[in-house]
C-alpha cells in the first residue's frame, strides 16, 4: 500500500462552450480536399470541437474543521479512506476523519478531549491502522490503533519520552516509528505488536520519515535534509548512510530494487535497490512556473504513478495545480490538469489505489477524484521561443513528419489570445489537448509524445478565441 502525504458531487464541472458554426466554416477554409472530404466524414459521426466533457475529475470537500488543516492522509481501498488532522493550540483537539464512499462524504469519527498533536497514520488494511504523534494515555507514551475500521481507538504503548514523526508496518506484529528528537529520537522496532520496542537507531541527527519495503530492506531520512539517508538490507539491525542532498518527503518501491523518493532538491529513481539513485526529468514549463516539483506521490506498478507538488502560473489566471503523470516508469512525465471549474492551486496529498480511482488533495480540506484515470490527455510544456510580435496568426507543420514517437509542434500569435491546440485521431476523436490557456504574443512550440498511440494518421488543430484557425496533418510510424 502507497502511503499518502493527501465533497459534493452535484458541483458539476462545466464543459467548454466552441461555436460549432464558426469552427465548421473555418475548417472548410483551411484544410486541403483530401482532407476536406475526411472531415465531412468526421462531422457525420461526431466530429465536433465543441462541448469536450469534462467529467474525469470531479470536486470533494470535508467538513468545516474550524481551521484546522489536514496533517496526513490515506485511502486504503477505492471506497475506505482515513485523515488527520491539526490542533489549533495546545489547548485544542485534533480529529481523525474517515470516508467509505469515496470522499464524497467524511465523518469525524475521533474527537477525544485530550492534549494530543497527530503527526502521521499508517493502515494496513480498512480496518486495521496506526495513528502517530505526541499522544499520552495517563502519563503514559503511546500511539492510537484501530481494528475496526475507526470505531474504536486504542493506545499502543511506546518507550517513554517518545513520540512518531512517521510510522511503517508491515503486519500488526512488525512496526517501526521514527522519531527526529536529538535526545530520545531515532529508529524503534517492535515485533509483538508493542509489547517490548528496541532502538534500532539513533544519532544527533534523527529521521522523520521511515519506510519498509519489507521485513529485510528499509530506508530512514530526514524530510528537509539531505544529511542523514539511511538504508538497511536487515532488518534494522544496521542502518548504512546514502549519499542524498535533498531530503527525503516520500518514498516507495515497487520490488526490492526499483523505487522512487522525493525531497524538496528532486524525484529520484533506483534500479538497484537504492543503493544508486538517478533524477527524474520533470517536464519544465518554459517561462509557466512548475512549483517545487514532485513532493509526494502514488505508484501503482512499475510504470504508472502520479505525484503532486507541482503548479502552472500563468501570467493572466494565477496559479492552477496539476498532477505529474507517467506511464513508462519515469521515463516521460507529463502535466495532467484536473478539469475542474474550481481552480485550485496547490495538492498536499494523492493517491490511486488502482488505474482508475484516484484523489488529490489539499491541506485545507478541498480535493479531488476520478474514477476512471483522471484527464485522458496529457498538457506538456509550452516553450516560448520568440517574444517578437508576428503579423498574423499561423499553425506549421510539425516537425519530423512522419514521426515516431515524438514530435514538435509550433504555432504563432500576434495578440494575447486563448489557445487551445489539440491533436485528433483519424474518427475525429481528441485524444490530446497540448495547450489550453492564454499566451501573449510570440512564437511558441510544444512536444507531442504519441508514445501510447498506435501508427496512423493523426490531425492536430489550433483554436484561437474559440476559432478554428488551422489543422494539419501528420503520420505516426513505428
Amino acid at each position: 500500500m502507497t502511503k499518502v502525504k493527501v465533497m459534493n458531487p452535484e458541483n458539476k464541472i462545466k464543459p467548454a462552450k466552441q461555436p460549432f458554426n464558426r469552427l465548421t466554416n473555418k475548417l472548410l477554409n483551411h484544410l486541403t480536399n483530401a482532407i476536406f472530404y475526411l472531415a465531412i466524414l468526421f462531422f457525420a459521426i461526431g466530429f465536433n470541437f465543441s462541448d469536450r466533457m469534462a467529467g474525469n475529475w470531479y470536486q470533494q470537500w470535508m467538513p468545516d474543521l474550524g481551521g484546522r488543516t489536514i496533517v496526513d492522509m490515506t485511502f486504503t481501498d477505492s471506497l475506505t479512506g482515513y485523515a488527520i488532522t491539526s490542533r489549533l493550540s495546545v489547548n485544542d483537539y485534533p480529529k481523525i476523519l474517515k470516508t467509505s464512499n469515496s470522499g464524497n462524504n467524511w465523518n469525524i469519527i475521533y474527537n477525544n478531549s485530550d492534549t494530543s498533536l497527530f503527526t502521521c497514520l499508517y493502515f494496513l488494511n480498512q480496518n486495521t491502522g496506526y495513528v502517530g504523534g505526541f499522544i499520552e494515555d495517563n502519563f503514559n507514551f503511546s500511539m492510537l490503533k484501530t481494528t475496526n475500521g475507526g470505531v474504536n481507538w486504542n493506545s499502543v504503548n511506546t518507550p517513554f519520552d517518545t513520540y512518531q514523526d512517521d510510522i511503517h508496518a508491515l503486519n500488526e506484529d512488525s512496526i517501526w516509528f521514527a522519531m527526529s528528537s536529538s535526545s530520545s529520537g531515532g529508529v524503534y522496532f517492535t515485533s509483538n505488536g508493542g509489547v517490548n520496542w528496541i532502538q534500532q537507531y539513533s544519532s544527533l541527527s534523527n529521521p522523520d520519515r521511515i519506510y519498509m519495503y519489507n521485513a529485510k530492506l528499509g530506508f530512514i531520512g530526514y524530510s528537509t535534509s539531505g544529511s542523514n539517508f539511511r538504508r538497511t538490507t536487515n532488518s534494522g539491525a544496521s542502518w548504512d548512510f546514502l549519499s542524498n542532498s535533498e531530503g527525503l518527503i516520500d518514498i516507495f518501491f515497487t520490488d526490492s530494487l526499483t523505487g522512487w523518493k522525493s525531497g524538496f532538491g528532486g524525484f529520484k529513481k533506483t534500479i538497484n535497490g537504492g543503493l544508486n539513485w538517478v533524477i527524474q526529468t520533470l517536464p519544465s514549463g518554459g517561462y509557466i512556473s512548475t512549483g517545487s516539483g514532485i513532493l509526494t506521490f502514488s505508484n501503482i506498478n512499475k510504470d504508472t504513478a502520479w505525484g503532486v507538488g507541482g503548479y502552472l502560473f500563468y501570467p493572466i489566471q494565477g496559479a492552477r495545480a496539476f498532477l505529474y503523470r507517467t506511464t513508462n516508469g519515469g521515463d516521460t512525465w507529463y502535466f495532467q490538469i484536473p478539469d475542474t471549474s474550481y481552480q485550485i492551486p496547490n495538492f498536499s496529498f494523492t493517491e490511486f489505489t488502482n488505474r482508475y480511482n484516484g484523489w488529490a488533495y489539499t491541506q485545507t480540506t478541498r480535493g479531488i477524484h476520478t474514477t476512471n484515470g483522471g484527464d485522458t490527455t496529457f498538457y506538456l510544456p509550452v516553450n516560448q521561443i520568440s517574444s517578437e510580435v508576428p503579423s498574423e496568426y499561423k499553425l506549421f507543420q510539425n516537425y519530423p513528419n512522419p514521426f515516431n514517437p515524438n514530435t514538435i509542434i509550433r504555432f504563432q500569435i500576434n495578440r494575447l489570445s486563448d489557445i487551445k491546440l489539440s491533436v485528433f485521431d483519424i474518427q475525429g476523436k481528441q485524444i490530446a489537448e497540448l495547450v489550453n490557456g492564454k499566451y501573449s504574443a510570440g512564437i511558441y512550440e510544444t512536444d507531442w509524445n504519441a508514445a501510447g498511440f498506435a501508427s496512423g494518421i493523426y490531425f492536430y488543430s489550433l483554436i484561437i478565441d474559440n476559432n478554428l484557425i488551422d489543422s494539419k496533418k501528420m503520420i505516426l510510424l513505428k
